[in-house]
C-alpha cells in the first residue's frame, strides 16, 4: 500500500512538472513576436492552444512565406494560419505626352486671353489651329501658340 501511494505521488509530481515545462499560448506569442519582428513589421500575432494565427500586411509573398517559416520554427507551435495579405504594388505614375502638355498650354492661354472659337490639335509636336477668329486676334493667337514652343504651327484659322 505503501509503494502504491508512492506510485501515485510521482505520477501527479511528473505530470505536474511535465505540464508546467509545457510553454503557455502568451510566452509562446512572446517569443513568435520577438522573432517575426526581426523579419518584418506590420504583422500581428495571435496564439491559442499552440496554434499561431498570423494577420497583416507584408510587402511581397518572399516575406509572407518567411515570417510562416519563422513561426513554424518557434519550438511550441503546433500549427500556423497565415492569414497575411501582400500589398500590392502602387499603380505605375500617369504619363502626360508632351503634345497633351502643349495643347493644354495653349488651350489655357487663349481662354485667359478671351480667345474663343480656336480649335487646337497637336500631333508629334506640330500644332494645328483651326475654326473661327477675327482678323484683329490672328497675330495674338499665332502669338500664344508660337510661346509654347512647339516644332511647328499650321494655322488653318477662317478670318471673320
Amino acid at each position: 500500500m505503501k509503494k502504491q501511494s508512492i506510485l501515485i505521488v510521482c505520477l501527479a509530481l511528473m505530470g505536474t512538472i511535465l505540464f508546467a515545462c509545457k510553454p503557455n499560448d502568451a510566452a509562446l506569442q512572446k517569443d513568435l513576436n520577438n522573432k517575426i519582428a526581426v523579419v518584418t513589421g506590420g504583422v500581428t500575432v495571435d496564439v491559442k492552444n499552440g496554434v499561431a494565427t498570423l494577420s497583416g500586411e507584408v510587402q511581397d509573398e518572399a516575406t509572407k512565406s518567411l515570417v510562416e517559416e519563422t513561426a513554424k520554427g518557434v519550438k511550441g507551435i503546433k500549427s500556423v494560419t497565415n492569414n497575411l495579405t501582400v500589398t500590392p504594388p502602387p499603380p505605375p505614375p500617369v504619363e502626360i505626352s508632351p503634345d497633351d502638355m502643349l495643347k493644354s498650354t495653349i488651350d489655357s492661354s487663349l481662354q485667359a486671353k478671351g480667345i474663343t472659337g480656336v480649335n487646337v490639335a497637336v500631333m508629334d509636336g506640330e500644332v494645328t489651329l483651326t475654326g473661327e477668329a477675327p482678323k484683329d486676334k490672328l497675330k495674338e493667337i499665332m502669338q500664344v501658340a508660337q510661346e509654347a514652343k512647339p516644332k511647328k504651327v499650321v494655322n488653318q484659322i477662317t478670318l471673320k
